[in-house]
């Protein structure tokens, strides 16, 4: 991970944020685990991949619901406290989710 993007910023989050995250990481580890069992399954490809993309549809979502509360909470934050450098950051931040 590039060490200009792992600062030293934290966010606080309400217990129902951080809860409804880690719901939809545990949801997704399960979903791995699931995956890894169905290589050692030798289960067919299609439906590895259908499981596969499964997970990926759960990250993008999990991603959409962190950005939108990043957007919400630290990027108006900052911009209401004159800190426009903010701006950079959730556009370089956009760039690399929309790779």
């Amino acid at each position: 991970m590039n060490k200009e993007a792992c600062c030293c910023k934290t966010t606080e989050r309400s217990p129902e944020e951080y809860r409804k995250l880690i719901n939809r990481l545990n949801r997704m580890e399960g979903q791995i685990r699931g995956i890894k069992g169905m290589l050692e399954k030798n289960a067919y490809c299609t439906d590895i991949l259908m499981q596969s993309a499964a997970v990926s549809a759960a990250m993008n979502a999990f991603n959409k619901e962190l950005l939108s509360n990043h957007i919400r909470t630290c990027v108006a934050r900052d911009l209401r406290e004159g800190k426009e450098d903010v701006i950079d950051e959730l556009v370089t931040t956009l760039q690399k989710l929309m790779k």
